[in-house]
């Protein structure tokens, strides 16, 4: 049984290690933030700590059932939203806070400070290197609505080609006088934004979804 001094030098570095992770959500303005990832830490060392003194204590039970419950907690911010899944690096990040609680209930120091680094450093610079991924490649998903005209689309995907941009055609729909199309074009972030521009001031175009 550890004693008043070991606790609550564990349940501080909850703390700090929930709260430094959290702080990152939180700047971030997303769905699990800076008080649900200490209490996500604080939750998983609890579990384990009270495991540990029960008798017939079994650590591969405790860590499963962790896992599970965590699961559930993080499938609970993944969304989709404007034809993009988010919410999958805070679902993640959960799942990591949630292990370092359980690291810091078995007293497993080393290994809880190194892997807090990499999750920080995961975060925070990781995500000025997808910044510079996206771009030099971004996907869209553009849907446009225009009056029906022969070969309308193909003049649509003639300034597809011309803004540099690789697409797909998924769906085209005649609906009254008007014809939808909408295609999966990936490319450039300039590329896109040039396309967007000659769009919104294409005469023939009614409605256009970017």
């Amino acid at each position: 049984m550890s004693t008043t001094e070991e606790i609550f030098f564990k349940l501080a570095l909850v703390i700090l290690v929930g709260g430094i992770i959290g702080a990152e959500r939180e700047f971030r303005s997303k769905s699990a933030g800076f008080r649900t990832m200490i209490l996500i830490c604080l939750g998983s060392f609890l579990f384990t700590t009270f495991s540990i003194v029960i008798s017939d204590f079994s650590a591969d039970r405790v860590a499963s059932n962790i896992v599970t419950g965590i699961g559930f907690l993080g499938a609970g911010v993944i969304y989709k939203s404007n034809n993009r899944v988010n919410g999958i690096t805070t679902a993640a990040t959960i799942w990591a806070v949630a292990a370092l609680g359980m690291g810091i209930a078995l007293e497993e120091y080393f290994i809880v400070g190194v892997s807090t680094g990499i999750v920080l450093a995961a975060l925070f610079l990781l995500t000025e290197l997808e910044n510079v991924i996206d771009n030099i490649n971004q996907s869209h998903t553009y849907r446009i609505v225009s009056i029906y005209r022969e070969d309308l689309l193909r003049e649509y995907e003639k300034i597809f080609r011309e803004c540099r941009l690789r697409y797909k055609r998924i769906k085209r729909t005649k609906h009254g006088d008007s014809i939808i199309g909408i295609w999966y074009v990936s490319g450039k972030e300039k590329n896109h934004n040039e396309f967007t521009k000659r769009m919104l001031h294409h005469p023939s175009v009614k409605e256009f979804e970017f």
